[in-house]
Protein backbone atom coordinates (compact mmCIF):
# COMPACT_ATOMS: atom_id res chain seq x y z
CA UNK A 1 0.00 0.00 0.00
CA UNK A 2 1.80 3.12 -1.18
CA UNK A 3 1.73 6.35 0.77
CA UNK A 4 1.53 9.80 -0.73
CA UNK A 5 4.59 12.06 -0.66
CA UNK A 6 2.92 14.00 2.15
CA UNK A 7 2.54 10.95 4.37
CA UNK A 8 6.07 9.78 3.69
CA UNK A 9 7.28 13.23 4.71
CA UNK A 10 5.19 13.01 7.86
CA UNK A 11 6.79 9.70 8.78
CA UNK A 12 10.25 11.15 8.19
CA UNK A 13 9.39 14.07 10.45
CA UNK A 14 8.17 11.65 13.14
CA UNK A 15 11.37 9.67 12.76
CA UNK A 16 13.41 12.81 13.39
CA UNK A 17 11.42 13.54 16.52
CA UNK A 18 11.99 10.07 17.94
CA UNK A 19 15.69 9.70 17.16
CA UNK A 20 17.63 12.17 19.28
CA UNK A 21 21.13 11.13 18.20
CA UNK A 22 20.85 11.42 14.43
CA UNK A 23 18.69 10.71 11.44
CA UNK A 24 20.23 8.68 8.62
CA UNK A 25 20.38 10.04 5.10
CA UNK A 26 19.82 6.53 3.81
CA UNK A 27 18.60 3.17 5.06
CA UNK A 28 19.76 -0.32 4.19
CA UNK A 29 17.17 -2.02 2.03
CA UNK A 30 17.73 -4.90 -0.35
CA UNK A 31 17.84 -2.37 -3.18
CA UNK A 32 20.47 -0.09 -1.59
CA UNK A 33 22.72 -1.49 1.08
CA UNK A 34 24.52 1.73 1.92
CA UNK A 35 25.99 1.85 5.39
CA UNK A 36 24.45 4.27 7.87
CA UNK A 37 26.86 7.04 8.89
CA UNK A 38 28.30 6.45 12.33
CA UNK A 39 29.05 8.87 15.17
CA UNK A 40 31.33 8.60 18.16
CA UNK A 41 28.46 7.16 20.21
CA UNK A 42 27.42 4.52 17.67
CA UNK A 43 29.48 1.42 16.87
CA UNK A 44 30.59 0.77 13.31
CA UNK A 45 28.29 -1.74 11.63
CA UNK A 46 29.38 -5.35 11.53
CA UNK A 47 30.10 -6.20 7.90
CA UNK A 48 28.55 -9.65 8.16
CA UNK A 49 25.41 -8.01 9.51
CA UNK A 50 25.47 -5.49 6.65
CA UNK A 51 25.65 -8.31 4.11
CA UNK A 52 22.84 -10.18 5.87
CA UNK A 53 20.62 -7.10 5.92
CA UNK A 54 21.33 -6.47 2.27
CA UNK A 55 19.94 -9.92 1.48
CA UNK A 56 16.66 -9.26 3.29
CA UNK A 57 13.70 -7.23 2.02
CA UNK A 58 12.88 -5.87 5.50
CA UNK A 59 15.80 -6.36 7.91
CA UNK A 60 15.34 -5.56 11.60
CA UNK A 61 16.95 -2.30 12.71
CA UNK A 62 20.63 -2.87 13.43
CA UNK A 63 22.60 -1.86 16.52
CA UNK A 64 23.72 1.36 14.78
CA UNK A 65 20.20 2.37 13.67
CA UNK A 66 18.32 5.46 14.86
CA UNK A 67 15.78 3.15 16.51
CA UNK A 68 18.51 1.46 18.55
CA UNK A 69 19.94 4.86 19.51
CA UNK A 70 16.54 6.05 20.72
CA UNK A 71 15.72 2.87 22.64
CA UNK A 72 19.15 2.71 24.26
CA UNK A 73 18.46 6.13 25.75
CA UNK A 74 14.81 5.66 26.71
CA UNK A 75 14.11 1.95 27.36
CA UNK A 76 15.95 1.87 30.74
CA UNK A 77 13.15 4.03 32.15
CA UNK A 78 10.53 1.34 31.44
CA UNK A 79 9.70 -1.64 33.66
CA UNK A 80 10.96 -4.58 31.55
CA UNK A 81 7.77 -6.65 31.44
CA UNK A 82 7.93 -7.18 27.67
CA UNK A 83 10.48 -8.66 25.29
CA UNK A 84 10.10 -6.86 21.99
CA UNK A 85 11.75 -7.30 18.59
CA UNK A 86 13.91 -4.39 17.31
CA UNK A 87 11.44 -2.45 15.07
CA UNK A 88 9.63 0.55 16.57
CA UNK A 89 6.24 1.19 14.96
CA UNK A 90 5.41 4.84 14.37
CA UNK A 91 2.53 4.87 11.89
CA UNK A 92 -0.09 2.67 10.27
CA UNK A 93 -2.67 2.77 7.54
CA UNK A 94 -5.20 0.06 6.84
CA UNK A 95 -3.48 -3.30 7.26
CA UNK A 96 0.06 -1.92 7.08
CA UNK A 97 2.41 -0.65 9.80
CA UNK A 98 5.54 1.48 9.31
CA UNK A 99 8.53 1.56 11.61
CA UNK A 100 10.93 4.32 12.55
CA UNK A 101 13.17 3.59 9.54
CA UNK A 102 10.21 3.62 7.16
CA UNK A 103 10.01 -0.14 6.72
CA UNK A 104 6.61 -1.50 5.76
CA UNK A 105 4.93 -4.45 7.49
CA UNK A 106 1.76 -6.25 6.49
CA UNK A 107 -0.06 -6.74 9.78
CA UNK A 108 -1.51 -10.19 10.48
CA UNK A 109 -1.73 -9.41 14.23
CA UNK A 110 -4.08 -6.38 14.41
CA UNK A 111 -2.59 -5.49 17.78
CA UNK A 112 -3.62 -8.97 19.02
CA UNK A 113 -7.13 -8.90 17.53
CA UNK A 114 -7.67 -5.24 18.44
CA UNK A 115 -7.46 -3.22 15.22
CA UNK A 116 -10.27 -5.02 13.40
CA UNK A 117 -10.98 -1.91 11.30
CA UNK A 118 -7.28 -1.50 10.56
CA UNK A 119 -4.96 1.37 11.42
CA UNK A 120 -5.78 5.08 11.08
CA UNK A 121 -9.27 4.48 9.73
CA UNK A 122 -10.33 7.89 8.37
CA UNK A 123 -13.91 7.81 9.63
CA UNK A 124 -12.87 6.66 13.08
CA UNK A 125 -10.10 9.27 13.21
CA UNK A 126 -12.64 12.03 12.54
CA UNK A 127 -14.87 10.80 15.36
CA UNK A 128 -11.92 10.64 17.76
CA UNK A 129 -10.89 14.21 16.91
CA UNK A 130 -14.45 15.54 17.18
CA UNK A 131 -15.22 13.93 20.55
CA UNK A 132 -11.84 14.94 21.97
CA UNK A 133 -12.81 18.54 21.30
CA UNK A 134 -16.18 18.11 23.03
CA UNK A 135 -15.78 15.92 26.12
CA UNK A 136 -13.38 13.15 27.08
CA UNK A 137 -14.25 12.56 30.72
CA UNK A 138 -16.70 13.83 33.32
CA UNK A 139 -16.75 10.80 35.71
CA UNK A 140 -19.57 8.43 36.51
CA UNK A 141 -20.92 10.97 38.99
CA UNK A 142 -22.81 12.40 36.02
CA UNK A 143 -24.68 11.13 32.99
CA UNK A 144 -23.20 11.36 29.53
CA UNK A 145 -24.97 10.48 26.27
CA UNK A 146 -22.59 7.81 24.98
CA UNK A 147 -22.46 5.20 27.80
CA UNK A 148 -26.19 4.39 27.56
CA UNK A 149 -26.16 4.73 23.76
CA UNK A 150 -23.36 2.17 23.44
CA UNK A 151 -24.99 -0.13 26.00
CA UNK A 152 -28.30 -0.02 24.12
CA UNK A 153 -26.61 -0.85 20.81
CA UNK A 154 -24.66 -3.76 22.32
CA UNK A 155 -27.80 -5.29 23.80
CA UNK A 156 -30.11 -4.72 20.84
CA UNK A 157 -27.66 -5.95 18.21
CA UNK A 158 -26.82 -9.01 20.31
CA UNK A 159 -30.52 -9.87 20.61
CA UNK A 160 -30.94 -9.35 16.87
CA UNK A 161 -28.03 -11.57 15.86
CA UNK A 162 -28.39 -14.10 18.71
CA UNK A 163 -32.15 -14.62 19.00
CA UNK A 164 -33.14 -15.60 22.52
CA UNK A 165 -30.23 -13.77 24.15
CA UNK A 166 -31.07 -12.90 27.78
CA UNK A 167 -28.41 -10.15 27.92
CA UNK A 168 -30.12 -6.85 28.75
CA UNK A 169 -27.66 -4.62 30.64
CA UNK A 170 -24.02 -3.57 30.28
CA UNK A 171 -21.20 -2.45 32.55
CA UNK A 172 -18.50 -0.49 30.70
CA UNK A 173 -14.88 -0.71 31.87
CA UNK A 174 -11.41 -0.08 30.43
CA UNK A 175 -10.04 -3.47 29.38
CA UNK A 176 -10.64 -7.18 29.00
CA UNK A 177 -9.18 -7.98 32.40
CA UNK A 178 -11.56 -5.48 33.98
CA UNK A 179 -14.52 -6.88 32.05
CA UNK A 180 -13.69 -10.32 33.44
CA UNK A 181 -13.17 -8.95 36.95
CA UNK A 182 -16.68 -7.54 36.82
CA UNK A 183 -18.04 -10.86 35.54
CA UNK A 184 -16.40 -12.82 38.37
CA UNK A 185 -17.64 -10.35 40.98
CA UNK A 186 -21.15 -10.40 39.56
CA UNK A 187 -21.25 -14.22 39.58
CA UNK A 188 -20.37 -14.30 43.26
CA UNK A 189 -22.75 -11.45 44.06
CA UNK A 190 -25.65 -13.42 42.59
CA UNK A 191 -25.19 -16.33 45.00
CA UNK A 192 -24.50 -13.98 47.92
CA UNK A 193 -27.65 -11.98 47.21
CA UNK A 194 -29.67 -15.17 47.33
CA UNK A 195 -28.05 -16.33 50.58
CA UNK A 196 -25.39 -14.30 52.47
CA UNK A 197 -24.31 -17.48 54.24
CA UNK A 198 -23.89 -19.48 51.04
CA UNK A 199 -20.90 -21.72 50.39
CA UNK A 200 -21.55 -21.42 46.66
CA UNK A 201 -18.49 -19.23 45.94
CA UNK A 202 -16.24 -21.22 43.58
CA UNK A 203 -15.33 -20.01 40.10
CA UNK A 204 -14.55 -22.68 37.50
CA UNK A 205 -12.27 -22.05 34.53
CA UNK A 206 -10.27 -24.25 32.16
CA UNK A 207 -6.71 -25.21 31.36
CA UNK A 208 -5.45 -23.38 28.30
CA UNK A 209 -7.52 -20.31 29.11
CA UNK A 210 -6.40 -16.72 29.42
CA UNK A 211 -8.67 -14.26 31.20
CA UNK A 212 -6.30 -11.46 32.23
CA UNK A 213 -3.55 -10.43 34.64
CA UNK A 214 -5.41 -8.71 37.48
CA UNK A 215 -5.76 -10.96 40.54
CA UNK A 216 -9.27 -12.22 39.86
CA UNK A 217 -8.75 -12.79 36.15
CA UNK A 218 -5.28 -14.23 36.78
CA UNK A 219 -6.70 -16.63 39.35
CA UNK A 220 -9.00 -17.86 36.58
CA UNK A 221 -6.00 -18.39 34.26
CA UNK A 222 -4.36 -21.71 35.24
CA UNK A 223 -1.03 -21.20 33.51
CA UNK A 224 2.25 -22.03 35.23
CA UNK A 225 3.94 -19.25 33.31
CA UNK A 226 1.72 -16.57 34.86
CA UNK A 227 0.52 -17.62 38.31
CA UNK A 228 3.42 -18.89 40.51
CA UNK A 229 5.42 -15.63 40.85
CA UNK A 230 2.36 -13.85 42.22
CA UNK A 231 0.85 -16.50 44.46
CA UNK A 232 -1.10 -17.28 46.38
CA UNK A 233 -3.94 -16.83 43.95
CA UNK A 234 -7.37 -15.81 45.18
CA UNK A 235 -9.15 -18.70 46.90
CA UNK A 236 -12.14 -20.44 45.39
CA UNK A 237 -10.93 -21.10 41.84
CA UNK A 238 -11.10 -24.57 40.32
CA UNK A 239 -9.86 -25.76 36.93
CA UNK A 240 -11.17 -28.28 34.45
CA UNK A 241 -10.20 -29.75 31.11
CA UNK A 242 -11.42 -27.87 28.06
CA UNK A 243 -13.93 -29.85 25.97
CA UNK A 244 -14.20 -32.61 28.59
CA UNK A 245 -17.95 -33.11 28.48
CA UNK A 246 -17.85 -36.13 30.79
CA UNK A 247 -16.07 -34.17 33.51
CA UNK A 248 -18.53 -31.28 33.64
CA UNK A 249 -20.89 -32.84 36.19
CA UNK A 250 -18.22 -33.30 38.87
CA UNK A 251 -16.40 -30.07 38.02
CA UNK A 252 -19.45 -27.82 38.31
CA UNK A 253 -21.18 -28.61 41.59
CA UNK A 254 -23.32 -27.11 44.34
CA UNK A 255 -20.40 -24.92 45.47
CA UNK A 256 -19.92 -23.34 42.03
CA UNK A 257 -20.95 -19.70 41.71
CA UNK A 258 -19.73 -19.19 38.17
CA UNK A 259 -18.06 -20.82 35.17
CA UNK A 260 -15.91 -18.72 32.82
CA UNK A 261 -14.92 -20.10 29.44
CA UNK A 262 -13.67 -18.87 26.06
CA UNK A 263 -15.70 -20.27 23.14
CA UNK A 264 -12.36 -20.13 21.30
CA UNK A 265 -9.21 -20.07 23.40
CA UNK A 266 -6.94 -17.44 21.88
CA UNK A 267 -3.73 -17.38 23.93
CA UNK A 268 -4.12 -21.10 24.58
CA UNK A 269 -3.61 -21.96 20.92
CA UNK A 270 -6.84 -21.21 19.00
CA UNK A 271 -8.68 -24.12 20.62
CA UNK A 272 -12.35 -24.45 19.70
CA UNK A 273 -15.00 -25.33 22.25
CA UNK A 274 -17.34 -27.99 20.89
CA UNK A 275 -21.07 -27.20 20.90
CA UNK A 276 -21.56 -30.26 23.10
CA UNK A 277 -19.14 -28.88 25.70
CA UNK A 278 -20.82 -25.48 25.90
CA UNK A 279 -24.23 -27.13 25.99
CA UNK A 280 -23.09 -29.36 28.87
CA UNK A 281 -21.83 -26.31 30.78
CA UNK A 282 -25.14 -24.49 30.24
CA UNK A 283 -27.16 -27.49 31.43
CA UNK A 284 -25.03 -28.03 34.52
CA UNK A 285 -25.00 -24.34 35.47
CA UNK A 286 -28.79 -24.34 35.30
CA UNK A 287 -28.92 -27.43 37.53
CA UNK A 288 -26.78 -25.96 40.31
CA UNK A 289 -27.68 -22.28 39.90
CA UNK A 290 -24.27 -21.14 38.68
CA UNK A 291 -23.63 -18.20 36.35
CA UNK A 292 -22.20 -19.08 32.92
CA UNK A 293 -19.69 -16.51 31.61
CA UNK A 294 -18.45 -16.46 28.02
CA UNK A 295 -15.17 -14.59 27.57
CA UNK A 296 -15.25 -13.31 23.98
CA UNK A 297 -12.57 -10.67 24.41
CA UNK A 298 -10.45 -12.08 21.59
CA UNK A 299 -12.85 -14.24 19.59
CA UNK A 300 -15.92 -11.99 19.56
CA UNK A 301 -17.02 -8.93 17.57
CA UNK A 302 -17.39 -10.72 14.21
CA UNK A 303 -13.88 -12.19 14.18
CA UNK A 304 -15.39 -15.62 13.54
CA UNK A 305 -17.83 -14.32 10.91
CA UNK A 306 -20.61 -14.19 13.53
CA UNK A 307 -21.07 -11.27 15.90
CA UNK A 308 -20.27 -13.57 18.83
CA UNK A 309 -18.40 -16.87 18.59
CA UNK A 310 -20.86 -18.63 20.89
CA UNK A 311 -23.72 -18.19 18.39
CA UNK A 312 -22.77 -21.37 16.53
CA UNK A 313 -23.31 -23.44 19.70
CA UNK A 314 -26.89 -22.19 20.22
CA UNK A 315 -26.01 -21.71 23.90
CA UNK A 316 -26.61 -18.37 25.62
CA UNK A 317 -24.45 -17.16 28.52
CA UNK A 318 -25.57 -15.31 31.64
CA UNK A 319 -22.64 -12.93 31.21
CA UNK A 320 -20.63 -12.04 28.10
CA UNK A 321 -17.34 -10.12 28.24
CA UNK A 322 -15.85 -8.08 25.41
CA UNK A 323 -12.92 -5.68 24.87
CA UNK A 324 -10.01 -5.60 22.37
CA UNK A 325 -11.69 -4.82 19.02
CA UNK A 326 -14.50 -2.91 20.71
CA UNK A 327 -12.40 0.26 20.71
CA UNK A 328 -10.12 -0.55 17.76
CA UNK A 329 -7.21 0.60 19.94
CA UNK A 330 -9.01 2.95 22.33
CA UNK A 331 -9.11 1.16 25.74
CA UNK A 332 -12.57 -0.12 26.63
CA UNK A 333 -14.21 -3.26 27.97
CA UNK A 334 -17.82 -4.35 28.32
CA UNK A 335 -19.61 -6.86 30.55
CA UNK A 336 -23.08 -7.78 29.28
CA UNK A 337 -25.37 -9.41 31.84
CA UNK A 338 -28.63 -11.35 31.80
CA UNK A 339 -31.72 -9.47 32.86
CA UNK A 340 -33.05 -12.68 34.40
CA UNK A 341 -30.19 -14.38 36.25
CA UNK A 342 -27.72 -11.56 36.99
CA UNK A 343 -28.99 -7.98 36.68
CA UNK A 344 -31.67 -8.21 39.42
CA UNK A 345 -28.94 -8.98 41.98
CA UNK A 346 -26.50 -6.16 41.13
CA UNK A 347 -27.12 -3.03 43.20
CA UNK A 348 -25.72 0.48 43.49
CA UNK A 349 -22.15 0.39 44.80
CA UNK A 350 -21.48 -3.24 43.86
CA UNK A 351 -18.91 -2.20 41.27
CA UNK A 352 -17.36 0.94 39.85
CA UNK A 353 -14.67 2.50 37.70
CA UNK A 354 -13.08 5.92 37.35
CA UNK A 355 -12.50 5.93 33.58
CA UNK A 356 -14.88 3.21 32.42
CA UNK A 357 -17.84 4.49 30.43
CA UNK A 358 -16.28 7.82 29.62
CA UNK A 359 -17.93 9.55 26.63
CA UNK A 360 -14.78 9.49 24.51
CA UNK A 361 -14.23 5.72 24.60
CA UNK A 362 -17.95 4.97 24.40
CA UNK A 363 -18.52 7.12 21.33
CA UNK A 364 -15.59 5.45 19.60
CA UNK A 365 -16.87 1.99 20.56
CA UNK A 366 -20.37 2.83 19.39
CA UNK A 367 -19.02 3.59 15.94
CA UNK A 368 -16.68 0.58 15.88
CA UNK A 369 -19.32 -1.88 17.08
CA UNK A 370 -21.85 -0.59 14.57
CA UNK A 371 -19.46 -1.31 11.71
CA UNK A 372 -18.26 -4.66 13.02
CA UNK A 373 -21.83 -5.86 13.46
CA UNK A 374 -22.74 -5.37 9.79
CA UNK A 375 -23.73 -8.63 8.01
CA UNK A 376 -21.71 -7.70 4.92
CA UNK A 377 -18.48 -7.47 6.93
CA UNK A 378 -19.26 -10.80 8.60
CA UNK A 379 -19.84 -12.47 5.24
CA UNK A 380 -16.54 -11.09 3.97
CA UNK A 381 -14.79 -12.49 7.03
CA UNK A 382 -16.17 -15.95 6.29
CA UNK A 383 -15.02 -15.74 2.67
CA UNK A 384 -11.55 -14.47 3.54
CA UNK A 385 -11.20 -17.26 6.09
CA UNK A 386 -11.18 -19.86 3.31
CA UNK A 387 -7.87 -18.48 2.04
CA UNK A 388 -6.14 -19.29 5.32
CA UNK A 389 -7.62 -22.77 5.54
CA UNK A 390 -6.71 -23.51 1.92
CA UNK A 391 -3.17 -22.36 2.69
CA UNK A 392 -2.92 -25.11 5.31
CA UNK A 393 -3.28 -27.74 2.59
CA UNK A 394 -0.45 -26.09 0.67
CA UNK A 395 1.73 -25.98 3.80
CA UNK A 396 1.19 -29.67 4.46
CA UNK A 397 2.29 -30.46 0.94
CA UNK A 398 5.32 -28.14 0.84
CA UNK A 399 6.46 -28.74 4.42
CA UNK A 400 5.65 -32.35 5.29
CA UNK A 401 5.79 -33.08 8.98
CA UNK A 402 5.95 -29.38 9.92
CA UNK A 403 2.34 -28.17 10.25
CA UNK A 404 0.06 -30.74 11.85
CA UNK A 405 -3.29 -28.96 12.11
CA UNK A 406 -5.21 -25.77 11.42
CA UNK A 407 -7.75 -24.53 13.97
CA UNK A 408 -10.11 -21.61 14.26
CA UNK A 409 -12.97 -19.93 12.47
CA UNK A 410 -13.25 -16.76 10.45
CA UNK A 411 -10.15 -14.63 10.91
CA UNK A 412 -8.89 -16.20 14.12
CA UNK A 413 -6.68 -18.98 12.78
CA UNK A 414 -3.94 -21.12 14.31
CA UNK A 415 -1.43 -23.23 12.41
CA UNK A 416 -0.23 -25.91 14.82
CA UNK A 417 3.42 -26.84 14.34
CA UNK A 418 4.29 -30.50 14.84
CA UNK A 419 6.24 -31.61 17.91
CA UNK A 420 9.45 -31.72 15.90
CA UNK A 421 8.93 -28.17 14.57
CA UNK A 422 7.57 -26.34 17.63
CA UNK A 423 10.95 -24.99 18.66
CA UNK A 424 11.18 -23.19 15.32
CA UNK A 425 8.14 -20.96 15.96
CA UNK A 426 10.18 -17.93 17.00
CA UNK A 427 12.45 -18.32 13.99
CA UNK A 428 9.43 -18.34 11.69
CA UNK A 429 8.08 -15.18 13.34
CA UNK A 430 11.45 -13.44 12.88
CA UNK A 431 11.92 -14.60 9.29
CA UNK A 432 8.43 -13.38 8.40
CA UNK A 433 9.00 -10.00 10.04
CA UNK A 434 12.27 -9.51 8.18
CA UNK A 435 10.34 -10.08 4.98
CA UNK A 436 7.59 -7.65 5.83
CA UNK A 437 4.92 -9.73 7.65
CA UNK A 438 3.87 -9.54 11.30
CA UNK A 439 2.50 -12.72 12.88
CA UNK A 440 2.49 -13.98 16.48
CA UNK A 441 2.36 -17.25 18.37
CA UNK A 442 -0.14 -18.79 20.76
CA UNK A 443 -0.19 -21.84 22.99
CA UNK A 444 2.36 -24.56 22.33
CA UNK A 445 3.92 -23.97 18.92
CA UNK A 446 0.95 -22.33 17.19
CA UNK A 447 1.31 -19.61 14.55
CA UNK A 448 -1.58 -17.27 15.32
CA UNK A 449 -3.25 -15.27 12.54
CA UNK A 450 -5.62 -12.47 13.64
CA UNK A 451 -5.46 -9.76 10.93
CA UNK A 452 -7.74 -6.73 10.64
CA UNK A 453 -11.16 -7.86 9.48
CA UNK A 454 -10.96 -5.31 6.64
CA UNK A 455 -7.90 -6.97 5.11
CA UNK A 456 -8.14 -7.53 1.36
CA UNK A 457 -7.81 -10.82 -0.52
CA UNK A 458 -4.66 -9.49 -2.19
CA UNK A 459 -3.10 -8.67 1.18
CA UNK A 460 -3.97 -12.10 2.53
CA UNK A 461 -2.37 -13.83 -0.45
CA UNK A 462 0.70 -11.61 -0.22
CA UNK A 463 1.06 -12.34 3.48
CA UNK A 464 0.66 -16.07 2.99
CA UNK A 465 3.37 -15.96 0.31
CA UNK A 466 5.72 -14.25 2.78
CA UNK A 467 4.86 -16.80 5.45
CA UNK A 468 5.65 -19.60 3.02
CA UNK A 469 8.99 -17.99 2.23
CA UNK A 470 9.77 -17.60 5.93
CA UNK A 471 9.03 -21.26 6.54
CA UNK A 472 11.16 -22.19 3.56
CA UNK A 473 14.09 -20.27 5.04
CA UNK A 474 13.64 -21.76 8.51
CA UNK A 475 13.29 -25.31 7.27
CA UNK A 476 16.36 -25.06 5.05
CA UNK A 477 15.08 -24.96 1.50
CA UNK A 478 16.95 -21.92 0.17
CA UNK A 479 16.60 -23.06 -3.43
CA UNK A 480 12.85 -22.55 -3.17
CA UNK A 481 13.03 -18.98 -1.87
CA UNK A 482 11.46 -16.48 -4.22
CA UNK A 483 10.53 -12.91 -3.46
CA UNK A 484 6.87 -12.11 -3.92
CA UNK A 485 5.82 -9.23 -6.09
CA UNK A 486 4.93 -7.24 -3.00
CA UNK A 487 8.37 -7.83 -1.48
CA UNK A 488 10.12 -6.79 -4.68
CA UNK A 489 8.14 -3.57 -4.68
CA UNK A 490 9.02 -3.04 -1.03
CA UNK A 491 12.72 -3.61 -1.69
CA UNK A 492 12.75 -1.07 -4.49
CA UNK A 493 11.45 1.75 -2.28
Amino acid sequence: MAFSIGKRAARSQLSRLTTPIYHPSARRYAANAAAVPTTSTIPAPDQAQVRREASLPNPDPSSDSPTAAFLNQSAPFMVPTYVRPPPMMVQGEGCVLYDNENREYLDFTAGIAVNSLGHADPELSRIIAHQAQRLIHASNLYHNPWTPTLSKLLVEETKKQSPGSPLTQVFISNSGSEANEAAIKFARKVTYAKDPDTKQRDIVSFHGSFHGRTYGSLSATPNQKYQPPFGPMLPGFRYGTYNDVAGVKDLVNKNTAGVIVEPIQGEGGINMATPEFLQALRKRCDEVGAVLIFDEIQCGLSRTGDLWAYTASEVHPDILTSAKALGNGIPIGATLVSGETVAPFIKTGDHGTTFGGNPFACRVAHHVFGRLAKPQLQEEVRIKSTLFFSAYETMKEKFPGVVSEVRGRGLIVGYQLSDSAKDKATEIITAARERGLLIITAGDGVLRIVPPLVISHEEINRGLAILEEAMTVVFNKPEDVKATKGQQEMASR
